[in-house]
């Protein structure tokens, strides 16, 4: 029988003073998780509740790690290829157009990019995201988009 509380994939952010001065407090809040019910995609730690979005597996086609070339570093992504017609999710991208997330990450889809997080404020550990996505939806494929041009 598999122990499946073993393999539920959970992140952290790092805590900052930043958390504490926005109202956040100084507990430790998810950046991410995957487990027997779906994908939760935290939101960022100053609106953390606002933005905050759980995907049951129902919705998800795919787990897809991305990667936005910037002027400086580039930044790292996961998010979440949904079936069509799934609802709206709350985060920091929500109201951006179509013409604009093309702008930001052309190699990106427009609803990946509204379903995506930044991995930043912590670490994603790709083999405990795999195994997790493994264990909970072994038919969702965990995917690794590279750009590959530079704006």
């Amino acid at each position: 029988m598999l122990d499946s509380d073993h393999a539920v994939y959970e992140a952290y952010f790092t805590r900052s003073l930043f958390q504490l001065l926005s109202g956040a407090g100084w507990k430790r809040l998810t950046a991410f998780r995957v487990d027997g019910e779906g994908v939760l995609l935290g939101g960022a730690p100053a609106r953390y509740k606002a933005q905050t979005a759980f995907v049951p597996w129902q919705d998800i086609t795919s787990v897809v790690v991305w990667q936005q070339r910037m002027a400086g570093p580039s930044m790292d992504y996961i998010g979440v290829h949904r079936r069509t017609g799934a609802p709206p999710l709350p985060g920091m991208n929500a109201k951006l157009r179509p013409d604009q997330t093309a702008q930001l990450a052309p190699h990106v889809e427009h609803e990946l990019f509204l379903a995506s997080r930044p991995i930043n404020l912590w670490r994603l550990d790709p083999q405990g995201l795999q195994a997790a996505v493994d264990t909970f939806a072994p038919g969702i494929p965990v995917l690794v988009y590279e750009q590959q041009d530079a704006r």
